[in-house]
């Protein structure tokens, strides 16, 4: 697979095909989640109540499950959701936030992601974790860099058939047998509420719309992390902190054209290759 060509193809598939995404997302992020969608070219929906939530999942393009607020009639609607989605072979996503040392959310994340995710996206602790090799990180914070969770990525991606995707300084993106790394983005990310919820939303909206072009799950969500950090370098080098940051981010995901993601290295090995991030 060429990303070089893949991505760009996806970011128009994106735009053309407007996918509509279904959010069972934390109270923190549901504002930007939802501003992130649009900018690029998606359709929020936060529908993350019970009787609702499952029909919804039918009909929408894609489902984000986000465990960062995971209250008990969330928790229902996200059990509900996944099965309807599953049902519909609906792609969904499973953002596993701050699990490893919080109850609810870890027992709920071992539950859901034996269900079949078409990806699961988290920072490095947080992959580690759902694997059962670690404790987590601090709140919502990673304690691991990207490489240790390369073994426990993988592992996961082929145990459930999904793809994996660790969130850092250097993204790195798995099926279990190709390791894809996207370098770029900002730190400044870290700094924004939101910043890593939104990207499991911004996968979500790759996946659906790839399902209508016949993209393989691997490129979507290479192709959601190539764009991430394409927009998040641009509206970086236009910004004095996080406060100028998030409305520059917002604006770069808007305006964001194919020949912007040159700036963006994509690199790809085996899943047992030894190479340094």
């Amino acid at each position: 697979m060429h990303w070089d060509t893949s991505t760009p193809a996806a970011l128009e598939s994106l735009r053309r095909h407007a996918p509509l995404v279904s959010c069972i997302t934390n109270s923190v992020v549901t504002n930007v989640t939802a501003n992130v969608l649009l900018a690029l070219g998606a359709v929020p929906a936060m529908v993350d109540i019970t009787g609702e939530a499952g029909p919804f999942a039918q009909i929408a393009s894609a489902l984000l499950i986000n465990l960062g607020t995971p209250q008990p009639e969330q928790r229902a609607a996200a059990r509900e959701a996944v099965a309807a989605a599953n049902d519909a072979r609906t792609p969904w996503v499973l953002d596993p936030v701050a699990i490893g040392t919080l109850a609810h959310r870890t027992a709920l994340a071992h539950e859901l992601v034996v269900q079949g995710p078409s990806a699961v996206r988290g920072n490095a602790s947080e992959i580690i974790a759902l694997v059962g090799a670690g404790s987590g990180g601090r709140g919502v914070e990673a304690t691991d860099d990207v490489d240790a969770a390369l073994a426990p990525a993988c592992d996961l991606a082929r145990r459930h058939g999904c793809v994996v995707a660790v969130s850092g300084p250097v993204d790195l993106v798995t099926d279990g047998e190709r390791v894809v790394r996207v370098r770029g983005g900002s730190a400044l990310l870290t700094r924004m509420t939101g910043g890593g919820c939104a990207l499991g939303a911004v996968t979500a909206a790759f996946l659906g719309a790839g399902r209508k072009e016949g993209l393989d799950s691997l490129s979507a969500v290479v192709a959601a992390h190539a764009v991430y950090s394409a927009a998040a370098e641009r509206a970086a080098a236009r910004s004095a902190g996080p406060g100028s940051f998030q409305p520059a981010f917002l604006d770069a995901l808007y305006a964001l054209e194919t020949k912007d993601l040159g700036s963006v290295i994509v690199r790809t090995t085996g899943a047992t290759d030894e190479e340094s991030a």
